[in-house]
């Protein structure tokens, strides 16, 4: 697939980051040792629950008191309300062990410690030959562009629109606008691709086509990128 083009109607697409181009999984040894108030590790069951609540694209992990919450809502706005947000989703989940919550929320916001769909890589390449442009849209609260140089990517994405860096979040239109500025294209040629309806769908509020991918494991989602472009038309030229 890395020699492949695609043929559409589209000018641009836009991708989201987690759970979409990568996602963030855990390595063996990453919740080894890690306990709750009563010292007993956490099972296979609690230690997926964490990893799905420091990854959700959308809404309010835990109960907050009015300062969790101002720092949850705004944590893609400002790094130091993300690291404030997510010490509290790992406290109020169970990871007491300050050591151990500071631990695992480096690996959170370590671009080395984000796994790229397998698709991932030979998709932008391939819409970068064709002449495509390309925006990577993310809330988000750390530089995530050492991931896309670690496989060889990053020259394949014309623009990286990260909150921020630009002062807006989705759903919020501003960010879209933003990015569809940026790339100099009309929305209505224009495709975004993520993983949820709710923020990567709001695309459609500024004239947006958009692709729903599902965030599974990398290891269960071989294509899922290529699918989705195919759905709107994006035929693979080899």
């Amino acid at each position: 697939m890395a020699q492949s083009q695609f043929a559409t109607q589209f000018d641009a697409v836009l991708f989201d980051f987690s759970g979409t181009l990568f996602r963030f999984e855990e390595d063996d040894n990453w919740l080894d040792g890690l306990s709750g108030e009563d010292g007993v590790p956490f099972d296979v069951h609690q230690s997926a629950e964490i990893m799905r609540r420091l990854t959700a694209p959308v809404g309010q992990m835990v109960d907050m008191d009015a300062e969790g919450l101002f720092a949850w809502q705004n944590r893609d706005l400002d790094p130091a309300l993300h690291r404030r947000a997510y010490l509290e989703v790992l406290r109020k989940s169970g990871v007491i062990v300050q050591e151990q919550a500071a631990a695992l929320y480096a690996r959170v916001i370590d671009p080395d410690c984000w796994t790229p769909y397998p698709d991932t890589a030979a998709t932008l390449c391939a819409l970068n030959k064709q002449g495509i442009k390309v925006a990577v849209l993310s809330n988000i609260a750390f530089d995530i562009r050492p991931a896309f140089a670690a496989i060889g990517a990053d020259s394949f994405v014309d623009e990286f629109v990260l909150s921020f860096e630009v002062g807006a979040v989705k759903p919020n239109r501003v960010i879209f606008e933003y990015a569809l500025n940026a790339l100099q294209c009309d929305a209505r040629r224009t495709l975004m691709v993520g993983d949820s309806e709710e923020a990567d769908g709001a695309a459609r509020t500024v004239g947006c086509e958009f692709a729903l991918v599902q965030p599974h494991p990398t290891t269960d989602r071989a294509d899922g990128l290529v699918t989705a472009l195919a759905d709107f038309g994006f035929v693979q030229e080899r």
